[in-house]
């Protein structure tokens, strides 16, 4: 995928994740996130800082459009950017940064798909809800708003991945 064709897929999305938190509060114990997704689709010869510079301003124009508490999805988003490397590494083998392979649904298939934007959203929601909560919600309240967001975001982050597909072109 070309760097044009990237940011504009990322720009609608950053457009349509501002949207979503400004207009459609679904619940407290629900927030949808498709940023963790847009991470990991980062084309792959571009290296980890890259990705993390792309998560920066992307949470930052999400805090500063959206919720008001700047530096909330920076702070989640960043460490996604991290460890995108050893995610994608971790389900697709070392040689997937050697081919320099755009993540795909059709190419590396369904389920390893699912389970790598499975790990960077629920890193995301980790982080997030923590910071959000900043230590005055109950366990129990973090942790089913942890893994409701988790679930659905997973789900329709897959979405995401297959707008940023090299097929999609």
């Amino acid at each position: 995928m070309t760097d044009t064709a990237y940011f504009l897929r990322l720009a609608l999305l950053l457009v349509l994740q501002v949207l979503l938190l400004n207009f459609f509060p679904f619940s407290q114990y629900l927030v949808l996130s498709f940023l963790p997704a847009a991470i990991l689709c980062v084309p792959a010869r571009h290296g980890g800082v890259f990705a993390l510079a792309v998560a920066f301003v992307a949470g930052f124009l999400t805090d500063f459009f959206a919720d008001g508490m700047l530096g909330l999805t920076v702070c989640a988003l960043l460490p996604v950017a991290y460890a995108r490397t050893w995610i994608l590494r971790l389900i697709f083998g070392a040689d997937f940064f050697d081919r320099e392979e755009d993540l795909s649904l059709r190419r590396n298939g369904f389920w390893p798909v699912l389970l790598a934007v499975f790990l960077a959203t629920l890193l995301f929601f980790l982080i997030y809800v923590q910071a959000d909560g900043a230590g005055t919600r109950p366990l129990w309240f973090n942790l089913l708003r942890t893994l409701l967001s988790t679930l659905v975001s997973t789900f329709l982050s897959l979405f995401t991945v297959n707008l940023f597909s090299p097929e999609r072109q």
